[in-house]
């Protein structure tokens, strides 16, 4: 096992932010990325319905994951949906996201959430196994989404 640590960011974090995002964009292979203003994103990190968790080796981020508390009105406890998770491709396998995983769930369930939960492509066998693994249980859904402009427009 490495000698990461976990760490949810607070809105003093901003660089760790920015690492995390500089990593997403190099995992999920992002052309043309922009790294939005950093007066936003500290904005971001401020709200109480945003985390950020980094798992962090050697001063450097090398793992993270992002998710939005979504309060409803079937209870009074929220849901929590993980929007986004990786790891650094050369450390993968090595129980990085495990710990991610460990450490927003153990962060919610101490909050009282009610659910914490994740999507992934039907066709990334990868992600599936990883979240199975991890305990997650997989439910049959159809993921619709709605393009409100011309450049999320395909075909």
């Amino acid at each position: 096992m490495l000698n990461t640590y976990i760490k949810k960011l607070s809105a003093n974090d901003l660089n760790l932010f920015v690492e995390l995002i500089c990593l997403f964009e190099d995992v999920f292979e992002m052309k043309n990325f922009r790294l939005p203003n950093h007066n936003y994103l500290q904005s971001l990190l401020a709200r109480d319905d945003f985390f950020v968790f980094v798992s962090i080796l050697e001063g450097k981020v090398v793992g993270g994951l992002t998710a939005y508390l979504i309060r409803q009105y079937y209870s009074e406890k929220p849901l929590v949906y993980i929007f986004d998770l990786a790891v650094q491709t050369s450390l993968q396998r090595k129980g990085i996201g495990r710990s991610l995983i460990q450490g927003i769930n153990s962060y919610c369930k101490e909050r009282g959430m009610e659910e914490v939960f994740v999507q992934a492509d039907v066709v990334d066998d990868y992600a599936i196994d990883f979240y199975k693994s991890t305990g997650g249980h997989p439910e049959d859904v159809v993921h619709f989404y709605y393009p409100l402009n011309s450049n999320s427009l395909q075909g």
